[in-house]
């Protein structure tokens, strides 16, 4: 049984607490949220410790583990932390918006033994791995594009949008990874489209809501990422993979799969699922196994720290050449 402190009791934190206690080999020992009100909530409910300070949960000898679902800004320093009090550590994604800060982060805990996985969960979602291991697998004969439509249900909140360092390190960085994990090499080049199309707000921000981003490895192998922040239909989350002697793909998730055959319309389908945790759950709880089985067994992490870095050094990238109207090159 791993014993659980939990970071962070917003939405995805009191997803995350119900995941862990509905997990045969997890438990949710300790919770802590700089919202009082929130981790009173989720220790409430699950049973767990509310902790008056991080430094209460971690001085606990019986907490084995760390998932951190607090504020991006606050992850490099929970990592740190936990990492030096011996604890493995599951964290959200990204690991900050400052590549400096993480790098620095590495440096600080790399003689630590540290044991960190950064919360990538579409690496875990069925359809996607199906896809990835069809590639591994030599189903289509060498890979030749990839193609990720990420397109959210309606635009965040302003307050979010604020904090969250923009699109593409928001959004598109869960992209960035999908796209290292079904290439299997890693982009060199990367050219960035981006605007503000939807919402006044957005572009307020200057932030933006519609983007493509063009991916290129040193073999050749090419991605095409497509995010858009507001499509009325729900939460479009769809891959294919393209290559020699074939294609694979992922479609949409549904509530369920019957059709409607009428006069007026044929092949009726019930809606895409609306949001990330509608969509994702089944991944969310392979990722907890994931990480329970790597602890358990003392292997390397799934998903490894330098996986969010390479993901944040892509968005850079992109931005640079948003910035730039050119294709740039990534070290």
């Amino acid at each position: 049984m791993l014993r659980f402190a939990l970071f962070g009791c917003g939405r995805i934190g009191r997803m995350h607490g119900h995941n862990l206690v509905s997990h045969p080999k997890a438990e949710l020992a300790w919770v802590y949220d700089v919202v009082e009100a929130a981790a009173a909530e989720v220790g409430a409910k699950h049973g767990a410790k509310v902790a008056a300070t991080i430094d209460e949960a971690l001085a606990d000898p019986a907490v084995d583990a760390v998932l951190i679902a607090s504020s991006t800004d606050t992850h490099i320093e929970l990592i740190q932390r936990s990492v030096e009090a011996g604890k493995a550590v599951l964290c959200e994604k990204p690991i900050d918006l400052d590549i400096a800060r993480v790098d620095a982060c590495w440096a600080a805990i790399e003689g630590k033994n540290p044991r960190v996985m950064i919360g990538f969960n579409r690496r875990f979602d069925p359809s996607f791995k199906a896809v990835h291991d069809a590639i591994r697998a030599g189903e289509i004969g060498d890979l030749r594009q990839v193609a990720i439509t990420s397109r959210d249900p309606g635009i965040p909140p302003v307050a979010y949008m604020q904090v969250a360092g923009g699109l593409l390190r928001d959004m598109t960085i869960h992209d960035f990874d999908l796209a290292r994990y079904l290439l299997g090499e890693e982009p060199v080049k990367v050219a960035c489209f981006a605007q503000a199309l939807i919402a006044q707000e957005v572009k307020d921000l200057n932030d933006h809501d519609t983007a493509m981003i063009l991916l290129e490895t040193a073999s050749g192998r090419q991605a095409c990422i497509t995010n858009y922040r507001a499509a009325t239909y729900g939460y479009d989350q769809r891959i294919e993979a393209i290559g020699e002697t074939g294609m694979v793909k992922a479609e949409n998730r549904r509530p369920h799969t019957m059709e409607r055959w009428g006069a007026d319309a044929t092949e009726a389908k019930a809606p895409v699922l609306h949001f990330f945790i509608e969509r994702y759950q089944e991944a969310y709880n392979a990722e907890i196994q994931a990480f329970v089985e790597a602890v358990e067994a003392g292997g390397p992490m799934p998903v490894s720290f330098e996986d969010g870095r390479r993901a944040l050094m892509l968005a850079n990238a992109a931005y640079e050449s948003l910035a730039s109207g050119r294709a740039v090159t990534v070290a």
